[in-house]
Formats: C-alpha cells, structure tokens, sequence
C-alpha cells in the first residue's frame, strides 16, 4: 500500500534528538508493516501532491498550526482533502489532520472550553468497527486546544472521552480522524509540553499531563487500525 503522508510541521531543531522529524515518527509507526510504503509531501511549505489518486492512501499529520489559521498552504490542503473525498481516496487525519477533515468537508473547529488536553489520554469506541480490534477503548498521547466542535454531514463519532467527545470520527466509508498522535511517543509529548509550560498550558495542565505519561500508548495497535481501515476503504 502506497500511503501519501502530508507532512504538515517539522519538529523544532532543539527535539530532533528525541524521534527525529514527523516523517521519521510515522515510518517507526509502520516499522512491523511490511506492507506499508511511505511517500512524504511536505504540504507546510507548499509540496502538494498533483492528484488525489497518486497515491493508494492518504495521512495528514498533525502541526502547532491552528487549522483556522490564515494560510495559503492549509487552504490548499483543504481543497485537496475535498479531491480525496470526491474521489473517494483514502484518508487518515491525525490531530491537525482530524480537524482540518471536519473544517474542508463542512464541520467546524474551535479553540475548546475545555482547555488544553495534555498527555495520554483513554478514548472509549464504538462496537462493531470492521478495521479495528475492540477492545473497548484504545491510549494516545495527547497535545491539542482545538477541537471538532461540528461534524461535517455524513460523518459518525467513533471515538470519545470527557474532554474530547470528538476524538475519532469517520466521514462516509473512506474518512478517518484521529484526535491523538499515535506517532508520538512520551519523551517527545513530555518535550513538548514542558517548552509550552505555563506559557501556553497552564502549569497544573501540564502536571496532569505528565503525569499521565507513565500510561503506555496503544501505539501499535492503533498503526494496525490505520492501515486496517485504509484496507477495507480500498476494497
């Protein structure tokens, strides 16, 4: 399976020694697949694809950009995310992904009343999911203020907890948003938080969130998810 993976941020020059750059965490994502091939686009400085069929799959990655921000680059994802719907393409989004799904297809997006969620995070899901092992919830790690507020038309909850109620969604057959970073591991999320402390996460936010790192990711399950629901929207 050829999967097109946006790249939408870099890693800041001073965590490059944790995981290295987005690309990098998301080829280990795929390590134990040898059935995955990664092509990488980097979309956050204009390297957009030609065509939605170019490659088999799509994977949007997650970024510190607001998906309402003013950029040309996003609203240029967002048209593209419009093509692989339209031509029925499959599609990943994660985090920034996610969001930016619900925003280019109709839904809506918001800095959430809730604040920031931090760390990792357990998501209970739905019944019955083909693609998935169900095991009644899954753990990601967790960096994000914005959050789906509305769903596009044709889109289902999958996934939910008390501080995101959108934390996995599905649009039509071919669409999947994942709120969390399955990519990132928790020496990365820790980094990450502890740069963000008390400037833009509150400091009791980011205690609770690190806190929460000593939870272990369901990292490879949920790679298996990815590629198991990319599977059955191609067949």
């Amino acid at each position: 399976m050829k999967i097109g993976l946006l790249v939408c941020d870099h890693v800041r020059a001073a965590h490059l020694d944790i995981a290295g750059d987005y690309d990098e965490m998301f080829t280990r994502l795929f390590d134990h697949r040898d059935d995955v091939e990664l092509v990488t686009y980097d979309v956050v400085n204009g390297g957009m694809p030609g065509s939605a069929t170019e490659c088999d799959a799509w994977l949007t990655t997650g970024s510190r950009y607001s998906v309402n921000d003013d950029e040309q680059w996003i609203r240029d994802l967002e048209a593209f995310v419009r093509e692989v719907a339209e031509d029925r393409v499959p599609l990943v989004g994660v985090c920034f992904g996610h969001q930016l799904i619900a925003k280019a297809l109709g839904g809506s997006v918001v800095k959430s009343e809730r604040g920031w969620g931090v760390g990792i995070g357990e998501v209970e899901i739905a019944d019955g999911l083909d693609w998935a092992t169900n095991t009644g919830s899954y753990r990601v790690a967790n960096i994000h203020q914005d959050q789906v507020d509305q769903l596009p038309p044709d889109a289902e909850i999958l996934g939910w907890n008390d501080h995101c109620p959108v934390s996995m969604m599905s649009v039509g057959s071919t669409i999947l948003g994942i709120q969390g970073h399955p990519e990132m591991g928790p020496d990365y999320v820790e980094a990450v938080v502890q740069m963000r402390r008390g400037t833009l996460i509150p400091e009791d936010v980011v205690e609770e969130g690190l806190a929460s790192l000593v939870n272990e990711p369901d990292t490879t399950m949920l790679a298996d998810w990815i590629i198991g629901f990319l599977g059955t929207a191609m067949s």
